[in-house]
């Protein structure tokens, strides 16, 4: 994508986001899903059209649609979302996967029922997530869900741990937050999980 801006993470680390994906799996990319989202779909969490917001490689869009469900991954990083399509077309999963901004999700021009957001929150500044929250409102309707698995603050915590207040203070308006919970994310650099925070936030 050449249109947007970068993000404050790829200013600060002098790289887009796609550049993460050139040399084999990023550190957040173990090639599964998150056990967290596991348990979530196990749960059945997710129904109607889900967006995987952030979705990487696309683990767990793969995962929650191969339950049945019609979900679209997006990422602004062009290689992930081509290794997503290349893994859905192999494992035989009818999931749709597109490159998009998680800031101007009204470009998509479509709602979901279902939003699930595994590990874009924290990556974002404060700005940023104020910007996404009014976002994620521009695609859903009265009901509608939006998970979060972001870091949070502990001993072992991953990079950009979230103390729950900044996490609550982007969905002060038009949401309401309808269960927190502490989780772990599994990821290369944590293979037993580093603390985490798994949000559920529903659309006023």
């Amino acid at each position: 994508m050449t249109d947007r801006a970068l993000t404050s993470h790829e200013r600060n680390a002098g790289v887009p986001w796609d550049a993460s994906y050139h040399h084999g799996l990023p550190p957040w990319d173990t090639g599964q899903p998150q056990p967290a989202i596991v348990r979530l779909a196990a749960e059945n969490a997710f129904h109607g059209t889900v967006l995987d917001a952030g979705c990487g490689s696309g683990e767990n869009a793969l995962h929650i649609a191969a339950r049945g469900l019609s979900v679209l991954g997006i990422d602004v990083a062009e290689t992930a979302v081509a290794q997503a399509k290349d893994k859905a077309v192999a494992r035989g999963i009818e999931a749709e996967f597109a490159v998009a901004d998680a800031f101007r999700l009204a470009d998509l021009g479509r709602t979901f029922d279902t939003i699930l957001d595994c590990g874009l929150f924290h990556a974002c500044d404060d700005q940023e997530r104020r910007t996404y929250a009014a976002s994620l409102a521009d695609v859903t309707k009265p009901g509608a869900a939006v998970y979060i698995l972001c870091f949070r603050p502990a001993d072992g915590a991953g990079p950009h741990p979230v103390p729950r207040e900044e996490l609550e203070a982007p969905f002060a308006d038009g949401w309401r937050l309808a269960r927190i919970r502490e989780d772990r994310i599994v990821a290369q650099f944590a293979p037993e999980g580093a603390p985490a925070w798994l949000a559920t936030f529903e659309r006023r």
